[in-house]
């Protein structure tokens, strides 16, 4: 084959299709006719002289080729898109594209406030922020389509020697009981009141859920004893449930501030028990650093936890732009986030 047998387009039909498991909803997606698509993968299939798809079944299954040009029609792709936000750093931040990567609970009360003091200083930087477990964020790391990723969980083994992996900030998971609770009158419980109490948690899958586990084992607590009387998917659903006193349970201290400041739920420490998990950061150091990448790392990362080491010594650091936002930061009215477990 002298000449290069697809385009781009069809790479993205066929990673489409693949996606969404049809030819119809890819089309949706792209916003384009089923028949174009249909033309476009027998145009394909006809170039390569070889079948992309196994049309028995109801859903549209790649065969073995289609997964073999898959894989490799994703590193083009990906390609192609780090060429042109390398295009757009050009303009020196007065665009482009950061894309950042989260787990669920770090996606939903930590990254939000990071993005906003991001966005004051670089307004026309396009920002995304993909909220997954920390498998999938590893994984989107690796793969080139996300810039950086604030985890709680465990990175796959099999990633540890492809990123840069640095523990970033301790997480307190602080247990909190209904207002109307009797151990709301109380600010320190002993361990053994843990068995008198219910609990409302996450599934026992969840990476949070295996970080109490473990920790509190370690302080010789049976977690096996501990009465769990109702399991949800969500932290917001938990601590509605602790606020219309169904139980307690142990939540990231990021996520129940106001609560706290408004007087909705009650938090209780437990004598000489500290539940904590480490926060990571992560990049993919073979992959192009885009001076969005760059700026956040630097000026917004060091904010709320340890700098990234790999900035150590590095030239090109922005001290009007982090002195700027450290100012932001020690506003009135403004707490100090130096640290996730001094909130």
């Amino acid at each position: 084959m002298s000449d290069i047998p697809f385009t781009l387009d069809q790479l993205r039909i066929l990673k489409a299709i693949s996606a969404e498991g049809s030819f119809k909803r890819a089309a949706d997606s792209l916003f384009v006719s089923q028949p174009a698509i249909s033309l476009q993968v027998q145009n394909l299939e006809r170039q390569l002289d070889v079948p992309l798809f196994d049309r028995g079944g109801r859903r549209a299954q790649l065969t073995e080729a289609g997964h073999l040009l898959l894989s490799y029609g994703e590193k083009i792709l990906g390609l192609c898109q780090e060429t042109c936000r390398a295009i757009e750093d050009l303009q020196n931040l007065q665009g482009g594209t950061l894309i950042i990567g989260a787990s669920q609970t770090t996606g939903t009360y930590l990254l939000p406030r990071m993005i906003g003091m991001f966005r004051k200083h670089y307004p026309d930087v396009a920002v995304q922020l993909h909220v997954h477990s920390t498998r999938r964020t590893a994984w989107s790391v690796a793969n080139g389509q996300v810039d950086l990723a604030i985890v709680g969980g465990e990175v796959p083994t099999e990633l540890q020697d492809s990123l840069k992996v640095q523990s970033y900030a301790e997480d307190e998971l602080a247990l909190i009981v209904p207002v109307s609770h009797p151990m709301a009158k109380l600010n320190t419980i002993d361990k053994d009141d843990l068995y008198k109490l219910e609990f409302i948690t996450l599934d026992s899958q969840s990476t949070i859920r295996k970080v109490i586990d473990q920790v509190l084992t370690r302080y010789e607590i049976d977690t096996r004893r501990l009465k769990v009387e109702m399991e949800l998917n969500s932290i917001e659903a938990i601590k509605n449930a602790v606020q219309s006193g169904l139980g307690a349970a142990f939540v990231s201290i990021s996520a129940i501030e106001k609560e706290l400041q408004m007087g909705m739920l009650h938090r209780v420490t437990i004598h000489e028990v500290e539940v904590k998990r480490i926060l990571w950061v992560m990049v993919n150091p073979n992959r192009y650093r885009s001076k969005a990448a760059e700026a956040f790392s630097r000026e917004i990362l060091p904010q709320f936890g340890a700098a990234p080491k790999w900035f150590e010594n590095e030239p090109g650091q922005s001290s009007a732009s982090a002195t700027a936002i450290a100012d932001d930061l020690s506003d009135p009215g403004e707490e100090d986030a130096s640290n996730l477990n001094n909130r």
